[in-house]
């Protein structure tokens, strides 16, 4: 029974098996009568459009399509076809297999025409959609991939291009917030880092949402598809530059530093200190052994510090008193004790304030000045100054009193540290002798030009430094000279006033005032006048200082011997030198007259304030690339001053700085500065590292810079990145602190601070060992 139960089984399975073949083929034959009325309905070959201008580039771009048609008709058996612009089907699978057939000949028409921007955003459009759709559709999204750039597909080409599109959001994001991505802030220890890379959750979030590329990046997509990868992908250049300058950070130079051992040890200034080539000098009757003598390779060691180094007294008290130990030199004090230059008390130098000239104190000195010749006008109509043998600038210190700015000079010689002196007190100056070269300014910028028994003979071999003060004085200004042949009676006192009366009265300079003695100082002054035309010169009966070349320009002035000549007074309104300036402060804002339009730079004040700077513990500053000052001209309202530095390679802007009431000089960076070390309180240095590391040592600029800047004193430099990086490694490795470090759009600020560490390790310089 059991059997003929499973028998009846079997007959009914039989029945059911019959009837479903039998439904099978008649659903088969439906279906292929259907797909037979479709192909022959609705797939027609388009008929080419000979005026077609894509035409052309598509037969050029047919070689690169061909192959990827041609193998998916073999496997599919379907016939190949070509789609006319705007010529996409409605209906699903038709539209399928066209969008997919456009992908690649409809991309390359984009490629090859760039030009009609309207046309193709409304290709793109649609592109983009019928994109979408052929992507929903599962096993048809990787028909043709197999064959595309060697194996890439579709898929990763449009993550690819999502990628783009999130570098360049990203992009635009940055130049909308200030400082959000590329950008990098650092004070001190504590780092505010914003890395210029989108997170993954961000990219994550936008792939989601844009399936496919906009217009412009499409295009550059394209571009790189069809030629092959020839056109690398803004994403893979970014991720480059970002893993190289990550991989040079990482990498950083270690700089080996070591102590200069030179016999002026801690006051050593390598041009200034060569005792080899002044030992190799032919002669020094021109005082050519107190002028520059670079060394063939700049040092790269660091200078020692005193022992006993402290940080500076501040301003104003540093004008009365300095701590000894920073300066500590006393042969001056014996030397010159009695005329009441400066005096040893405790652990102090005091400088009473007085001169060889004005022993009872500068303000008497001044104001007697100022009551003899009226016009002088201190801190008005005269304004930048010029003193000849300073002494320890007494003099230029107590003009500020008066809105005067006083460029002090003396030579390094046995009067002992003399300019390190001033500047320790806070007043500028520099270590500069008048021998055989022209000094280191441009011509007509000094308002008036002071020497109070400067012991520089004038008189002597044609008057030639005398005429080196003319080339320097403005027509219409000032030379104050309050020397013993003024007012002392001497055989050889009253030899020299008589050819100095020659002398001027040659060069046309008028005798305006010659005091009898003051009572206090007991000191008489004669006050000499440029003139302000050419009349005189050409009156004269001997033509004697003669009058330069024309081709002798008065503004070159580095490395420029002394000529025994007189230049002419500029009479064009358009020439500078022409008119006398504005009267103090209006010149500082005004743009001077014989600019063709105003060219004055101005720093703003948020930048100033943006550095963390106690800017009431700055007093001597140098702008090593001034420009125009705008930096001193930001910083007029502090109580302090700047040494405007214009580099002898830069545009020649010096003039302009002193037309505006400021100072300043010109040099070289690749040799070391004419002032003793630990001079400055801050240094400025806008875009100048870039330039001098193309043809200097850097690291000795970098030395250079550690060895005019004070302990405690701060470098703020601007510069490219790269430049920036390296300038903050150098400085890390002796030991700075960085206060900021700043970057965006592949420019750096940076501002360090200078600290006390010396190197154990001694380098000896032979050629500064006398």
């Amino acid at each position: 029974m059991a059997l003929g139960r499973y028998n009846r089984v079997d007959n009914n399975n039989n029945k059911s098996s019959s009837y479903c073949s039998t439904v099978t083929i008649v659903i088969f034959m439906g279906l292929c009568l259907v797909g037979i009325w479709m192909i022959t309905s609705s797939w027609v070959v388009p008929v080419q459009n000979g005026d077609d201008p894509a035409e052309e580039k598509k037969n050029q771009l047919k070689d690169q399509v061909e192959t990827v048609i041609v193998d998916s008709n073999d496997r599919d058996n379907k016939p190949q076809f070509e789609d006319k612009r705007n010529d996409l089907h409605k209906d699903g699978l038709e539209k399928d297999l066209d969008v997919s057939l456009d992908k690649y000949k409809g991309k390359a028409n984009l490629a090859a025409e760039e030009n009609q921007e309207k046309t193709e955003e409304t290709k793109w459009d649609k592109s983009k959609k019928d994109n979408q759709q052929f992507n929903s559709v599962g096993g048809e999204k990787n028909v043709y991939n197999s064959e595309n750039l060697g194996g890439q597909g579709s898929e990763n080409a449009e993550k690819k291009s999502d990628s783009n599109k999130d570098d360049k959001k990203s992009g635009s994001e940055n130049a909308e917030k200030k400082g959000d991505e590329s950008t990098s802030r650092t004070y001190g220890d504590k780092v505010d880092k914003n890395d210029d890379k989108v997170s993954d959750k961000r990219s994550a979030d936008q792939s989601s949402n844009e399936v496919f590329p906009s217009v412009a990046q499409s295009e550059l997509l394209n571009e790189t598809m069809i030629h092959n990868g020839s056109f690398t992908t803004q994403a893979a250049e970014s991720n480059k530059e970002k893993n190289a300058q990550s991989s040079s950070n990482s990498s950083s130079k270690d700089y080996i530093w070591k102590l200069c051992n030179s016999t002026a040890g801690p006051d050593f200034i390598p041009c200034l200190d060569n005792c080899e080539a002044i030992r190799n000098l032919p002669t020094n009757i021109h005082y050519e052994h107190r002028e520059r003598h670079c060394p063939e390779v700049p040092p790269t060691c660091l200078v020692p510090l005193p022992e006993g180094y402290k940080f500076p007294i501040e301003w104003p008290k540093s004008r009365d008193k300095i701590w000894y130990k920073n300066v500590p030199h006393s042969k001056l004090v014996e030397f010159k004790g009695g005329q009441n230059w400066l005096k040893i008390t405790g652990d102090y130098l005091t400088f009473p304030g007085g001169g060889t000239q004005f022993r009872r104190g500068a303000l008497h000195y001044i104001d007697f000045i100022q009551k003899a010749v009226p016009d002088i006008a201190w801190g008005k109509r005269s304004r930048v100054i010029l003193d000849v043998g300073c002494g320890v600038a007494s003099f230029g210190g107590y003009l500020f009193e008066r809105n005067v700015l006083v460029m002090s000079l003396a030579p390094k010689d046995e009067h002992e540290a003399q300019v390190q002196f001033a500047l320790e007190r806070g007043i500028p100056a520099v270590s500069a002798v008048m021998g055989t070269k022209r000094l280191p300014y441009p011509g007509t910028v000094f308002d008036i030009i002071h020497c109070a028994r400067c012991r520089v003979p004038w008189h002597i071999e044609g008057g030639k430094l005398l005429l080196e003060l003319n080339r320097l004085l403005r027509p219409g200004g000032f030379f104050l000279w309050s020397a013993t042949p003024v007012y002392q009676l001497k055989a050889q006192d009253v030899e020299i006033w008589k050819a100095m009366i020659e002398q001027t009265k040659a060069m046309c300079w008028e005798l305006v005032n010659k005091t009898s003695k003051e009572p206090i100082n007991k000191v008489a002054i004669a006050t000499f006048r440029k003139p302000t035309s050419n009349e005189c010169y050409k009156q004269r009966s001997q033509q004697e200082p003669p009058l330069c070349l024309e081709s002798d320009d008065p503004n070159a002035a580095w490395n420029v011997p002394l000529q025994t000549c007189m230049h002419k007074v500029p009479l064009d309104p358009s020439e500078r030198g022409s008119k006398w300036p504005e009267e103090w402060p209006a010149r500082l804002e005004k743009s001077p007259y014989w600019l063709l339009s105003s060219q004055v730079g101005v720093v703003t004040k948020s930048y100033m304030q943006g550095m963390g700077i106690n800017w009431s513990s700055v007093r001597n500053v140098m702008d090593m690339k001034a420009v125009y000052g705008g930096f001193a001209a930001a910083l007029k309202d502090m109580n302090l001053w700047v040494m405007n530095v214009i580099p002898v390679d830069f545009p020649d802007t010096l003039p302009i700085i002193y037309e505006r009431g400021l100072f300043g000089i010109y040099h070289d960076w690749c040799e070391s500065f004419s002032t003793y070390p630990r001079s400055y309180d801050l240094l400025h240095a806008d875009h100048i590292f870039s330039r001098v590391k193309k043809r200097c040592n850097f690291v000795a600029v970098v030395a250079e810079v550690d060895r005019i800047l004070r302990p405690g004193g701060k470098l703020i430099a601007r510069d490219d990145v790269e430049t920036i990086t390296e300038l903050e490694n150098m400085v890390r490795s002796m030991h700075w602190e960085v206060r900021l470090s700043y970057s965006k759009d592949k420019e750096g600020l940076l501002c360090v601070q200078k600290s006390m560490w010396r190197p154990t390790e001694v380098e000896t310089l032979t050629y500064a060992i006398a």
